[in-house]
């Protein structure tokens, strides 16, 4: 039997023993009036003789998280939400009946108490507890320390006993909410209207990229979950709402890595009457903005580069930032043989049969998007790689698009949108071919998009931005999964205790 699976039984057996006292190891609604942060924080300068002299009482609840039995006298200390406060039970005082139920429980254990604060001898603030309240048995033991590549898996796939033993990890995920908080709140006041579309889709668009496949029963039909919700939020704009967002999932059938989760977490947003360089200042002006809200300043650290978000951020075109970056003579990239030559001198990978735009792409990220640390703006990106978005009046071989690099990866995407529903049935049609050619990354063709489209949509400026990818910069996140509560893992082998197994079997007792 495994040491685990030891300390299962030992619990299972103070489990018994609970109810054999008429204990109910699972108890039900407790009135909790003090959060551990409320008691340090409200008495944290109350000196020993003022809480001798004036009683504080305290009613607080949470997980035991440290233990220390003396005799007829034991500390410990319980975790709530807001964090640790210590605890003294002396048998004196709650009773041997109260004390001997002490003896029962062990670290994991949540439990509530009743008393008042004092000051021990080392001059800790500290709750002597007056009553005892088991409230949930922990059954399995916590993990003493998390370290190592196994652990870290772990950590993500038992999210729960890491958010228990890790307060770092909560707080991870308290500055998210803020951030979501802080980016809502700004474009409310920017006059944006949230709304929600339909996460299940009849044609997946908006987005290059694989989507998952589901079936309706009732409908007899396949349903794609959304890649993106853009092509909606569009007709929207064309119905007469000149402002919208929306902060949901998408979801994108693709690998996995310190970047990518197949589920993830998108703001799209649109203005009627804008272009992409009104997003450009928007775009400053609200990751800055919340920036400020979530740490105070515009100079942070990400991993080992120190960053300065600090507007304006620099503009330039793909071809520019691959010149820049790599020192490289603007001829390499001036045709399709030089750039496949330049490609392959930097050991960049190419499909065949790949146009310019392609290659110059493939080469600026493998070669130069991860030196782009502090913010920049990429613009004018090739017509084919960009479906959705409007030519540059200057230049029809481009679009008025830019992407927003930050840390060396992509923070956001964005365009003025094309509202001419001929050009958008045209570009439609030669993502059906590159589909048709084997590439499973193309869009659709969708008939009631072009359709909205020819009602006519005004100038419209929209916006992707990656909210995982942005938590992960403002909490110096090195992995995507560190940012999500439950990120998805492949499935997990459970080692067997073969003879632990049968006896569980046996005595229908399998945890």
């Amino acid at each position: 039997m495994s040491e685990e699976n030891e300390q299962i039984q030992v619990r299972k057996q103070k489990l018994d023993a609970l109810r054999a006292l008429g204990i109910n190891p699972y108890g039900t609604r407790y009135e909790v009036r003090d959060k551990a942060a409320d008691i340090n924080a409200g008495n944290g300068s109350s000196t020993r003789e003022e809480l001798e002299a004036n009683r504080v009482d305290c009613n607080a609840a949470g997980r035991i998280v440290a233990l220390r039995k003396f005799g007829k006298a034991t500390f410990a200390h319980i975790q709530d939400a807001t964090g640790r406060v210590q605890i003294y039970i002396k048998k004196d005082l709650v009773g041997e009946e109260q004390y001997d139920v002490l003896k029962l429980l062990d670290i994991g254990d949540h439990i509530g108490v009743e008393g008042y604060l004092f000051r021990t001898k080392t001059d800790e603030l500290t709750v002597e507890v007056e009553k005892l309240t088991v409230l949930a048995k922990s059954l399995r033991p916590l993990p003493e320390k998390w370290h190592g590549l196994t652990d870290i898996e772990t950590r993500y796939r038992q999210r729960y006993v890491d958010l228990i033993v890790n307060p770092e990890v909560k707080d991870t995920f308290f500055k998210r909410n803020r951030i979501v908080k802080a980016i809502r709140r700004f474009l409310d006041d920017k006059g944006f209207l949230e709304v929600e579309t339909p996460m299940m889709q009849q044609i997946p668009g908006g987005a290059t990229a694989r989507p998952f496949t589901t079936h309706h029963n009732a409908l007899d039909m396949d349903l794609y979950l959304r890649i993106a919700p853009e092509l909606y939020l569009k007709r929207l704009i064309v119905g007469g709402f000149d402002r919208v967002y929306e902060l949901n999932r998408n979801f994108r059938n693709e690998g996995i890595s310190i970047k990518h989760n197949p589920e993830f977490t998108m703001l799209e947003f649109y203005m009627a009457y804008a272009d992409y360089n009104d997003l450009m200042r928007l775009t400053e002006e609200l990751i800055s903005k919340v920036a400020m809200d979530a740490l105070g300043t515009l100079k942070i650290k990400y991993q080992e580069d120190e960053i300065d978000l600090t507007p304006p951020w620099p503009r330039m075109t793909m071809e520019d930032a691959i010149i820049l970056h790599n020192k490289v003579d603007p001829a390499a990239l001036s045709g399709l043989g030089k750039a496949v030559e330049y490609a392959r001198s930097q050991d960049v990978e190419l499909q065949k049969g790949m146009s310019l735009a392609k290659v110059v792409n493939e080469i600026f990220e493998k070669t130069t998007e991860f030196k782009l640390i502090n913010p920049t703006f990429i613009t004018d990106y090739p017509v084919e790689l960009s479906p959705l978005s409007r030519r540059n009046d200057r230049n029809p071989d481009v679009v008025d698009r830019f992407e927003l690099f930050v840390a060396g990866r992509e923070m956001a995407n964005a365009f003025s949108e094309l509202n001419d529903p001929q050009d958008q049935k045209s570009r439609f049609a030669d993502q059906v071919a590159e589909r048709e050619k084997g590439d499973l990354e193309a869009q659709y063709m969708d008939e009631d998009y072009v359709r909205a489209l020819e009602y006519g949509m005004p100038p419209t400026a929209g916006e992707g931005i990656g909210i995982d990818r942005l938590v992960m910069l403002l909490t110096d996140s090195a992995s995507i999964r560190d940012v999500i509560l439950f990120p998805q893992l492949r499935k997990e082998v459970r080692p067997v205790d073969t003879q632990q197994a049968a006896k569980d079997a046996r005595t229908g007792d399998a945890v």
